[in-house]
């Protein structure tokens, strides 16, 4: 096994460690004391726990057994393994985690409580995993009949949310949604929060220099367009190539640099990318990545 490989298990891991701590602190010392509900596989694993008085330590890997049985034909046998393993993680630390209700204010248990479990489920992506299965379920049926992952997931939760209401009582649904909603933006934030992406064009003279220095420096792809600059009074003067990339806004202050020590005079145009399709994220659920 070579080094990279051994770096990459080992962050993974602690990736999906700290996710499984994140998820528990939210489950267990804000939701789980005060009945409060998240969407998704989690959400169901709490109201059957409530419903029968059953740990929900036992009911949460059981509950997670038909996602997984669908995520075998969906997702890489990698991130199913990983997954398995990130699920009795998090049940067992519910197990013996004694944390303690923090706070009886309602308002306080659903931010916070979705707060932390969505900090972890993002995390747990990031790391290659998937600790709720109903992202598993909506991937799966985007694959086989096209309908859209946020739609299902959606679609889900609704039927969920709805029994609770009947079932418990409607002002546990509201605050369950509060929480469904909290964990959704926690879960984007933790997996793109830091990574906005911004598009960089780049005209100059040395562009072959700064390709090399790109793939070198910076390691990731990049795409080049044939174009004419001059163009005015004189008309169409030079032939040039335009270099492309799409970076985390984290990047640019560093691609500036580096270019700047390749070509002081370089021309680059900097923009918003507002959505990016494939790529980093989808990589950790789609089977063919």
């Amino acid at each position: 096994m070579s080094r990279n490989i051994v770096k990459e298990t080992l962050s993974e891991g602690l990736q999906i460690g700290f996710a499984v701590i994140l998820a528990s602190i939210g489950l267990k010392a804000f939701l789980l004391p005060n009945g409060f509900l998240d969407g998704g596989v989690t959400g169901i694993a709490i109201l059957l726990s409530e419903l029968f008085h059953i740990d929900i330590s036992l009911v949460l890997p059981l509950a997670s057994i038909p996602f997984f049985i669908i995520g075998y034909f969906t997702i890489t046998k990698r991130i199913l393994f990983k997954s398995v393993i990130s699920i009795i993680l998090l049940a067992l630390v519910i197990h013996f985690e004694n944390f303690s209700s923090i706070t009886d204010d309602k308002l306080i248990i659903a931010t916070f409580g979705g707060l932390f479990l969505g900090c972890g489920i993002g995390m747990a992506i990031r790391g290659g995993s998937v600790l709720d299965g109903s992202e598993i379920l909506g991937l799966y049926l985007n694959e086989r009949y096209g309908f859209s992952i946020g739609s299902i997931i959606l679609f889900f939760n609704i039927i969920l949310f709805g029994i609770t209401a009947l079932i418990l009582t409607p002002e546990i649904a509201m605050y369950s949604i509060l929480t469904y909603l909290v964990t959704s933006k926690a879960i984007d934030f933790t997996i793109q929060g830091f990574e906005n992406y911004v598009g960089l064009m780049i005209v100059s003279k040395k562009s072959e220099a700064i390709q090399a220095a790109f793939l070198d420096k910076i390691g990731q792809g990049i795409t080049i367009y044939q174009g004419v600059k001059g163009h005015g009074k004189s008309g169409a003067s030079e032939v040039t190539e335009i270099i492309h990339i799409v970076v985390t806004r984290i990047d640019t202050r560093r691609i500036h640099r580096l270019i700047e020590t390749i070509d002081k005079d370089a021309f680059i145009t900097e923009f918003d990318v507002n959505h990016i399709k494939g790529g980093k994220i989808r990589r950790f659920l789609a089977k063919t990545k």
